[in-house]
Formats: structure tokens, C-alpha cells, sequence
């Protein structure tokens, strides 16, 4: 991914996989974790981590139950207890190892801003370069629906993105993506390699099975595919397998590895922030042609093609682009209202120019290809 001495992978870590069922950090697990971490700096890699089961943690801390509460401030108020527990096991694990970590804190309004989300870039690249692991979840503690990234799938999306990593890995409960959901189905076969994602296997990836995760494998799945547009790999596989971060740098087959295309596009840093960096305020759903200028000639996205809007958004917000079968095929930002949008969708360019309530977008598209980032 560059030029630097050293590579870099980042790993998100699910609750399933680091809170035990008295909801404490799992000390085994973040001590091995440590060790993986020393055999990679060995062999020349750094790490970053992406961590959930904070509020896990501290729902058990305080008395509550595994059970997430329905109302925020008891949320938050278990993320606060429940991530300085972690913080301090994270510490204790990884300096038995002599590496410094430090502790991140994001939410969508620090990457929603294009600034913001360049400052967190220095930060964790400057980290990196010092040695340190960073640990970076997402500050739960502030943070409400509204603006949450919702999953740490995400975030570790965001985060690999940040710092240009090699290789994601998501360590979960499962082996990895499987042709079904091999709890319900037992001729379920694991996938161990991915080149491409498409509708078939967004549909077949099942929703969250554990108590204490908000993630998904389909969350897993969109992640991945983002970060085959960044022309990053990333793999899933079970947080219980043995030495898995060693085995994926020295290239062996755990899991399932999702792999970029060979000759993967140059993405600019601000087409992944439109990716990543803001969470989608609208849709759009596009025929066929459009589809096919989009993903096939880079072309901009013009009313004409647009056949359904949804959502209250602005110019400038950021939007989904669907083709019609509901896959989410691209991302961009908006070049006028909803509303506006709406009175122009299907209309010729001509048609919109002799129409003085659609007058803006005479010689505008709906989101200019400069905007818009179509994905793998």
C-alpha cells in the first residue's frame, strides 16, 4: 500500500470473542493477542485494534445483565465504566510484551467532517509510525443513534482505510462467510476465498447470532467490500483459532480472505471518506443504464436515470446508489435537495432546464462522478 518499512494490519475484535460470560475482558485471549502483536513487530509488521465489549463489560460491571437496556444513558453510562476496564487490560496485556498502546475514541461526528476525519488520519498514522497500538473503538460513551457508526465492522473499515493498512481482519465467533447461515443450515460450506461481492452473497450473509454484538456477518460482508474498492484485503475468521493474525501475514489461507481486484483503481483519500467517513442520508435508486454508467465508464450520475428517491437529505449530504435490484452499488454526495431531486428524477436535461423549479440542476447531475465512489 506504500512506500514505508513496515506493514500494517488492522484487526477489529468482536465481543463475543473478548468479553466472557461474567463480563470481564477475556485476559487469555488479549495476553495471546499481545504475543501475536510481538511476532508481528518481528516480522515487520504494526497493529492497530479495533475493539468492542465495552458496553458489554460494563453492563455485567454494574449489575445489569448481558442484555442491552433499551434507554441511551444507561448505555453510555456502562461504556464508561465498561472502557476503562478494557483500556487497563489492553495496557497490562501488551506491556507484559514491552508495546505501548494508547486509546482512541471516534464517533461519525469526528470523521463526518472532512477535517476532522484528516486529523484522526495524522493521529493514528503517527501512532503507527511511533510503535505504539493504538486501540480505537468507538466513543459510545457521547455518542447516540443518530450519529453511531452502529458496528465496529464499520469502524475497522474506517480505520484501515485511515492508515492505509495491508491487511483487516476480523476476528468473530464464526470461521468465516459461509454459503449459508451454518447454524440453521447444515450443508452450510465455508468460503475461504472472495474476489467479488455481489448480491448472492449479501443475501446469503445472516444477521448477528450473539447477545453482545450489534454487528453482523452482512455488516462483515459490506465492510469487505469497501475495503475491495480501497484495494485492501481483509479476512474473517474465528477469534479461537490459534495464532490466526501470524498465520494471515505469512499468507496463509485462514478463514475467508477477501481479495481486491489485480488491478485494483487508485481511490483518492476523500472518494473513501465519502465511503466511510459520513453514514448515508438518502438513496437513490438508478434503471439499468445508469447502472452500468456508473460501474462500467465512471460516468457522473444524471437525473435521467434516477428512478426512486428516498429520504429528507440536502445538497452536500452524502447518499446511497442502488441499482434496482436494491444493491447498494455505489456512494456520492448530493448536488441538490431531495426534493428537487424527486421533480428531476427521469427527466432529460433539456426537459430540466426549461423547467424553472429544476433550473439548478440545468448543468449539474445528480452526484458528479468527482463525488462518487462505485464500489467492488
Amino acid at each position: 500500500m506504500s512506500s514505508r518499512s513496515y506493514k500494517t494490519m488492522v484487526v477489529k475484535i468482536g465481543s463475543s470473542t473478548l468479553v466472557r460470560a461474567d463480563g470481564t475482558p477475556d485476559e487469555a485471549f488479549l495476553s495471546a493477542l499481545a504475543a501475536q502483536a510481538e511476532e508481528l513487530a518481528a516480522a515487520g509488521w504494526r497493529l492497530v485494534v479495533v475493539s468492542s465489549g465495552a458496553i458489554a463489560c460494563g453492563l455485567r460491571m454494574l449489575g445489569l445483565g448481558p442484555k442491552r437496556p433499551a434507554d441511551m444513558p444507561t448505555v453510555q453510562a456502562a461504556a464508561s465504566v465498561g472502557q476503562l476496564s478494557f483500556a487497563r487490560a489492553y495496557d497490562e496485556a501488551f506491556a507484559a510484551r514491552g508495546i505501548l498502546t494508547s486509546l482512541v475514541l471516534l464517533t461519525r461526528q469526528d470523521t463526518a467532517r472532512r477535517q476532522s476525519y484528516l486529523h484522526a488520519r495524522d493521529t493514528l498514522t503517527r501512532l503507527v509510525g511511533l510503535g505504539v497500538t493504538p486501540v480505537v473503538n468507538e466513543n459510545d460513551t457521547v455518542t447516540v443513534e443518530e450519529i453511531k457508526f452502529g458496528d465496529n465492522d464499520t469502524l475497522a473499515a474506517l480505520v484501515s482505510c485511515l492508515v492505509s493498512a495491508d491487511l483487516c481482519v476480523i476476528l468473530s465467533d464464526i470461521d468465516g462467510l459461509y454459503t449459508a447461515n451454518p447454524s440453521i443450515d447444515s450443508a452450510a460450506t465455508l468460503i475461504p476465498r472472495v474476489e467479488k461481492i455481489d448480491a448472492r452473497i449479501i443475501a446469503g450473509a445472516g444477521d448477528s447470532s450473539t447477545s453482545v454484538g450489534t454487528g453482523g456477518m452482512i455488516t462483515k460482508v459490506r465492510s469487505a467490500r469497501i475495503l475491495m474498492t480501497a484495494g485492501i484485503p481483509s479476512a474473517i475468521c474465528s477469534g479461537a483459532e490459534e495464532r490466526p493474525l501470524v498465520r494471515l501475514a505469512a499468507g496463509e489461507a485462514v478463514g475467508t480472505r477477501f481479495q481486491p481486484p489485480a488491478q485494483c483503481q487508485e481511490i483518492a483519500p476523500r472518494k473513501l471518506w465519502i465511503a466511510l467517513g459520513d453514514t448515508a442520508h438518502g438513496s437513490l435508486t438508478v434503471d439499468g443504464g445508469a447502472a452500468t454508467a456508473l460501474t462500467r465508464r465512471g460516468s457522473s450520475l444524471l437525473p435521467v436515470g434516477v428512478r426512486a428517491v428516498e429520504g429528507d437529505f440536502h445538497a452536500g449530504d452524502v447518499l446511497d446508489v442502488k441499482d434496482a435490484t436494491g444493491l447498494t452499488i455505489a456512494r456520492g454526495i448530493a448536488e441538490a435537495d431531495a426534493d428537487v431531486l424527486r421533480l428531476a428524477a427521469g427527466r432529460r436535461q433539456d426537459e430540466i432546464a426549461s423547467n424553472r423549479l429544476l433550473s439548478e440542476l440545468a448543468d449539474r447531475p445528480a452526484i458528479h462522478r468527482d463525488n462518487l465512489i462505485v464500489f467492488a
